[in-house]
C-alpha cells in the first residue's frame, strides 16, 4: 500500500475548504468497507466542522451492517441552488456514478472528490485512488491521521472493521502487506478491538446462509479442466430463503479451496431480466478484466456485475470469457 502524497491531501483539504455542504455516498448494495469508509469520512468531517448528509441506495443485505442502514439516507436532503453550488459529493469504494444506484434527487453538476481502491476505477482528476490499498477504510484512515490526528475509539472500530472486511481479515494480504499491518497497529492502539471485530464480520448468520449455501455447492459445476468453478441462485431462492440467506463469502473460501481450482463465479438472477455475478480467484487470473466486459469491475482477484439477461445466457457468456485465459 502506498502512503497517501502531501498534493493528495492538499487537494482533498482544498475541496473541503470550497465547499459548505457535503454529500458523502458509496456503491449500492454497501458492504463492510464501504459504509465503514462513510463513517469514518463522516468523523473526519465532523473534526473539520463540515455540513454533510449520508446517502446510500442499499439494501444494505449483509448481517455485519444492517444496524447502520438507519444512519443513511437514499434522497437527498433539499437544497437551494446556490446552496447547490457550494456542494461537494465525496464518492467512496466506488468511481463509476451507475454503481450507486437509485438515489432520489439530482447528484449530477456537483463537483466530485472521488476515494477508491478498485483497479478499475478510472477518474482523471479530484481523486485519490490507489489499487495498492487493500481497502478504501485504509485511505480514509490516512486522511484522518495526517489531517485531524490520531482517530479516538469510535473511529478507530469503525476503519479497523473496513479494513477487516475487505482483507478478508487479513487472510488476502501478502508479503507487501507491512505498511497495512502498521496501519491496523495504529487503530488497535487506539481502541479498536480485533476479536469483537472478527465476531461482527464472521458471526451472526441467519440460519437459511446455511441452507442455502448447501444448495449452491450441490449447483456447482466445474469447467476448462475444473480450474472454473460456477454456480447460480434463482429468484425462488430468494424468494424462499431471502437475502438474508446470502453467505457469498463463505461460498467462494469452500469453492477456492478446492484443489486445481482457480476462478469462482457466483451468478444471481436479481430479476426477470437482470442479474449480478461475483468474480473471485486465486493469483494469477485477473478476475477484474473479465467482469469489466460485461461493464463491471473490482480487484485483480475479487470483482463484480450487474447485467441484463438470464442465467442461462450469461453463464454461458462468462465461460466463454474465462475459456480465453484459462
Amino acid at each position: 500500500m502506498q502512503s497517501i502524497t502531501d498534493e493528495q491531501v492538499d487537494a482533498f483539504s482544498a475541496f473541503l475548504a470550497a465547499h459548505d455542504f457535503f454529500y458523502i455516498i458509496g456503491h449500492k448494495e454497501p458492504d463492510g468497507d464501504c459504509v465503514y469508509s462513510c463513517l469514518s469520512m463522516a468523523a473526519l468531517l465532523d473534526a473539520k466542522k463540515c455540513s454533510y448528509q449520508l446517502l446510500n441506495a442499499g439494501p444494505f443485505k449483509r448481517a455485519e451492517i444492517k444496524d447502520k442502514a438507519n444512519l443513511f439516507a437514499n434522497a437527498l436532503a433539499f437544497l437551494s441552488e446556490p446552496e447547490r453550488k457550494k456542494t461537494g459529493l465525496i464518492i467512496l469504494d466506488c468511481s463509476e456514478t451507475a454503481r450507486l444506484g437509485d438515489i432520489d434527487g439530482d447528484l449530477s453538476g456537483l463537483d466530485v472528490f472521488i476515494i477508491d481502491h478498485h483497479k478499475t476505477a478510472n477518474v482523471s482528476k479530484d481523486c485519490i485512488i490507489d489499487a495498492s490499498a487493500p481497502a478504501t477504510a485504509a485511505l480514509v484512515q490516512q486522511l484522518y491521521e495526517r489531517m485531524v490526528g490520531q482517530p479516538p475509539k469510535d473511529v478507530a472500530e469503525m476503519l479497523f472493521f473496513g479494513l477487516a472486511t475487505d482483507t478478508g481479515y487479513f487472510r488476502f494480504l501478502k508479503e507487501d502487506a507491512a505498511e497495512v499491518f502498521m496501519a491496523a497497529a495504529r487503530l488497535v492502539a487506539a481502541g479498536a478491538n480485533p476479536r469483537q471485530v472478527y465476531d461482527r464480520v464472521s458471526g451472526g448468520k441467519a440460519y437459511t446462509t446455511r441452507k442455502l449455501l448447501g444448495i449452491m455447492l450441490s449447483r456447482a459445476e466445474r469447467y476448462h479442466n475444473n480450474k472454473l468453478v460456477i454456480t447460480y441462485e434463482t429468484m425462488e431462492d430468494t424468494h424462499k430463503y431471502g437475502q438474508e440467506g446470502r453467505d457469498s463469502d463463505a461460498l467462494y473460501s469452500l469453492l477456492l479451496a478446492c484443489d486445481g481450482v482457480e476462478a469462482v463465479v457466483f451468478v444471481r438472477q436479481e430479476t426477470d431480466h437482470n442479474c449480478t455475478a461475483g468474480f473471485r480467484s486465486r493469483d494469477a487470473i485477473d478476475v477484474s478484466a473479465i467482469a469489466a466486459r460485461f461493464g463491471g469491475g473490482g480487484h485483480k482477484n475479487a470483482a463484480g456485475m450487474s447485467i441484463e439477461g438470464s442465467l442461462e445466457t450469461i453463464i454461458h457468456e462468462i465461460k466463454k470469457e474465462f475459456a480465453k485465459v484459462l
